[in-house]
């Protein structure tokens, strides 16, 4: 009997990999529905990625080249390069000592001029508006992103986390946001990181009306993606103090903190005068990353804080699913030592039409959001807040005085009726969402049992 991993053995046997018919040639034994179910599988694994649509939809192996191994010495060879971006490759892949040390280069960033400058084309930019248009150009900021924030937060956490070698699947990270499931076997860091990512995307999403790219949304989306994460938890959400070394590069970031800081100032004075909100993300993609304005996660920084001028717009997210490491190590490393972005913008759009994939495809099978819950969403989460902190007073009167505080009289019966579905539905994974703590809920928990 045919079992899940023949499938995968015949994909990762093929160079270019191979389409639901193919497939069914190769296991004539397996049924059409059971092989979709362990390809459903295998993708939410993050063991194989897909490439095309419908019929012409293709399966590859993320983990394999024509049978073998892949190792971090390999660009997937499905990722269309240009030209520019093969010459990056062939150097990145010389070995460390063929390699020239370099330092910050300063008129990298000087040089670019917002609005003037382009690291994407005018072509390429029309390109990825066609792909990210969601219908919602018109709706107020952040609409889309609240809207499919839950999916989101999985998969963004997933694959971002991913490629940082967190070894959750999909499948555990969705246990984990959506229940508070911890994966067996993980180590700590690994659940951390997960559970960093979900509150930073949050923190995103819930205020992207108000927050621009200052040093305030970028300090505090830091310090939510490395809470409990660094050595020295003073450097969360704090610029970088002390030189760093990158491991597997011959780049050497800016070490003194002044310098560090002046070039966080132009960064953030340049970024905030893009128009275009592809440039604007690309350009923090490529800036941030190259500063090294943190001690550490400062890639994780980039990726999510390249959501924001998406979420502003209400366009498609970029999640980096199926973005293989290797791929985006290398695209990172030309950035390092050669400040040439070519290899980097070629990922980026390879990335963004993977995100756009999904998420337009189950754009029309979004619940419009309820229409109460959006208007008292504030005082939903403040009385969840309050009534976890008065954990000794009965919940229900204490919801009561709350919405008759706080809640017209037309609308008390049906906001309490929320705020009650969401206590009931309280767990650790959804506590940053009401600025909670961990201990302060199984306080509550615990007084509640008693």
């Amino acid at each position: 009997m045919p079992l899940i991993t023949d499938l995968l053995k015949s994909i990762q046997a093929s160079a270019h990999g191979l389409t639901m018919a193919e497939l069914l040639a190769l296991h004539p034994a397996v049924a059409r529905r059971t092989a979709q179910r362990w390809i459903g599988q295998l993708l939410a694994d993050g063991r194989l990625s897909a490439v095309g649509q419908t019929r012409s939809r293709r399966y590859l192996a993320l983990t394999t080249v024509a049978g073998a191994q892949l190792s971090s010495d390999h660009f997937p060879a499905y990722i269309a390069l240009s030209a520019d971006s093969r010459d990056i490759l062939a150097y990145i892949d010389q070995p460390l000592e063929a390699r020239k040390p370099v330092g910050y280069q300063r008129e990298f960033l000087d040089a670019y001029q917002p609005n003037r400058s382009a690291y994407l084309s005018e072509p390429l930019r029309r390109q990825l508006h066609k792909m990210g248009a969601t219908g919602q150009a018109d709706a107020p900021a952040g609409t889309y992103g609240r809207a499919v924030l839950n999916r989101l937060m999985i998969d963004l956490s997933w694959a971002s986390s991913h490629l940082e070698g967190n070894t959750y699947s999909r499948l555990d990270t969705r246990e984990l946001i959506e229940h508070g499931r911890v994966a067996q076997g993980k180590a700590a860091i690994e659940t951390q990181m997960i559970l960093n990512h979900k509150t930073a995307i949050e923190l995103l999403v819930e205020n992207c009306t108000p927050l621009g790219f200052d040093r305030y949304t970028l300090m505090n989306l830091h310090s939510a993606l490395s809470e409990n994460l660094l050595p020295n938890p003073a450097d969360e959400g704090r610029l970088r103090q002390h030189a760093v070394e990158i491991a597997k590069s011959v780049y050497r970031p800016l070490s003194v903190p002044q310098q560090i800081d002046e070039a966080m100032t132009l960064l953030l004075e340049k970024l905030n005068q893009i128009v275009d909100p592809f440039e604007q993300s690309f350009f923090v993609m490529v800036h941030l990353p190259y500063l090294q304005p943190f001690a550490d996660i400062n890639k994780r920084t980039s990726r999510l804080a390249a959501n924001l001028p998406l979420f502003r717009a209400n366009l498609c997210p970029l999640t980096f699913l199926d973005v293989p490491e290797q791929a985006y190590s290398r695209a990172i490393l030309g950035l390092y030592e050669l400040n040439r972005v070519e290899l980097l913008r070629d990922l980026f759009v390879w990335a963004y039409e993977r995100s756009t994939q999904e998420y337009l495809a189950i754009k029309q099978d979004l619940a419009e959001p309820d229409p109460t819950r959006l208007a008292y969403r504030d005082i939903i989460k403040k009385t969840i807040r309050v009534v976890v902190f008065r954990g000794d007073e009965d919940a229900l009167s204490v919801i009561r005085q709350q919405v008759e505080i706080e809640v017209s009289e037309a609308d008390q019966s049906a906001v309490q009726a929320l705020i009650v579905e969401e206590l009931r539905r309280l767990h650790e994974g959804v506590l940053a969402r009401y600025g909670l703590r961990p201990s302060e809920f199984y306080a509550w928990k615990s007084r509640q049992m008693g």
